[in-house]
């Protein structure tokens, strides 16, 4: 069973069609990497995905649960679009971490907010809520400590390198236990030095199972870790298949265009 199933999505900003039409599936514990050129319409198809942007056509499941259907005239409220987020877990490329609290405080935000509001509303007494905020911070911690930032839990962002930062986005977005985790260019604002510590960590998720989809420039790093490839040029799927297909023998002339001018950077 797939773990993602996406068909035909198309999304348009005013007169501008972003995506056209983007069809493709992927297995549970598989990584799948998106390449392409700027304005090509990788980071608008991740956030349709995590449902910051709303598709204009098409369908989104995840396991056998249609969470987003456009021809089915699928009115989401609020918060019926958060409990559809919580399928994705996304790392942004500007980290977006919060400046005013410390690193376990990001870490255990979002779900101290969310289970507090399910305790809450199942009527839960004092005494459940704090056992769930206390098992919140030991999953933090122990969050921390795998991506190898469990000596740092007091600091603030400001205190932390770049490279640090994208290691704590990256504990955040896995606080929710989501089913797929998403990479919108993890490591494209980070000085090279800083890059390598991001991509072991995103290596060692595969190694773990972690089902994600992973929008990056890193070419090397993008063979090494996929599954499955897709290039994207113009909104559409230009290319796509194993690693090897695509960065060894790809068919498209646009594809060859560039991942000459990837390897040539």
């Amino acid at each position: 069973m797939n773990m993602l199933e996406v068909q035909n999505l198309t999304k348009s900003f005013g007169s501008h069609q972003v995506l056209k039409g983007v069809s493709f599936s992927l297995k549970q514990g598989e990584v799948l990497v998106i390449i392409g050129s700027s304005g090509s319409g990788k980071t608008t198809l991740l956030r349709c995905l995590n449902f910051l942007e709303q598709a204009d056509g098409g369908s989104i499941s995840v396991g056998d649960e249609e969470i987003f259907n456009a021809s089915g005239k699928m009115n989401l409220s609020d918060h019926a679009m958060r409990d559809r987020r919580l399928h994705f877990g996304l790392v942004f490329q500007s980290f977006n971490l919060f400046p005013q609290h410390t690193v376990l405080k990001n870490v255990t935000l979002a779900p101290t907010l969310y289970q507090t509001a399910q305790l809450k509303k199942a009527k839960a007494g004092r005494n459940a809520i704090k056992e769930a905020k206390a098992a919140i911070e030991t999953q933090g911690r122990a969050l921390l400590e795998m991506v190898g930032l469990s000596e740092k839990v007091d600091e603030y962002p400001c205190r932390l390198s770049g490279g640090q930062q994208q290691r704590v986005a990256i504990a955040r977005a896995l606080a929710l236990n989501p089913d797929i985790l998403c990479f919108d260019e993890p490591t494209s604002a980070l000085d090279p030095e800083l890059t390598g510590e991001v991509l072991r960590v995103i290596r060692s998720l595969k190694d773990q199972g972690r089902t994600m989809v992973v929008v990056t420039h890193e070419m090397e790093f993008a063979r090494g870790v996929a599954d499955h490839v897709i290039y994207m040029a113009d909104g559409i799927i230009e290319e796509e298949g194993t690693p090897e297909e695509v960065f060894g023998s790809p068919k498209s002339e646009k594809t060859k265009a560039f991942l000459a001018a990837g390897y040539n950077r």
